[in-house]
């Protein structure tokens, strides 16, 4: 059965994001600490993290078949150039096919009726690998329609003050996790993983 998985960068306080969707310059520095250079499906886009990170990051490449996201987080990155980075197919959750582009592509395939349906196209697209689901309104989504297995956050020290959380507007908390079920060191940051657990 195919894993079904989120995961952000988050501050210490809780954000993902600044109250204007920035504030990444302080949640992304991690991707640029270090002396390992990980590639990307982009070539203007190499990660130079310590080798703990560098390891989390391949580790993540290796096990991930297809992505689900949001259309603001589409819209926010112009479509990744036509390919996001980790050089995976995207399943874009839209009211719409967003003008100039195919409905279905290599790269991307735009849903229309809903989180299920795309959730179930990404697991057709990513076979033995995991699903991954970025954005927090969409992770949200995933969770409150019991589709969501894990929850992996990027722990970097600093404080937003106020910001985006990772699962904004999420109808049934408290969420019980379980966990951590992975802890890695890296240098400015430390992923964890946490397993969702099943309602009662």
């Amino acid at each position: 059965m195919t894993k079904v998985t989120t995961g952000a960068t988050m501050s210490l306080d809780g954000y993902i994001a600044d109250a204007s969707h920035g504030g990444f310059e302080h949640l992304f520095r991690w991707y640029n600490n270090g002396d390992v250079e990980t590639p990307t499906a982009n070539p203007d886009m190499t990660f130079r993290t310590s080798a703990a990170s560098a390891r989390h990051l391949r580790d993540l490449n290796e096990r991930t078949g297809a992505l689900v996201v949001g259309r603001r987080l589409f819209d926010m990155t112009s479509g990744w150039g036509g390919r996001h980075p980790m050089d995976l197919p995207v399943v874009v959750v839209t009211h719409s096919v967003p003008e100039g582009w195919e409905p279905e592509s290599d790269s991307f395939v735009f849903v229309t009726d809903g989180i299920e349906s795309a959730i179930d196209r990404a697991k057709a697209l990513a076979g033995d690998k995991e699903v991954g689901v970025n954005g927090g309104t969409i992770a949200a989504q995933v969770v409150e329609a019991g589709l969501l297995d894990e929850v992996h956050v990027d722990l970097v020290p600093v404080v937003l003050g106020a910001g985006i959380p990772l699962f904004a507007d999420l109808k049934i908390a408290p969420l019980q996790l379980e966990g951590p079920i992975n802890v890695v060191e890296g240098t400015g940051v430390t992923h964890l993983a946490y397993r969702v657990r099943p309602a009662a």
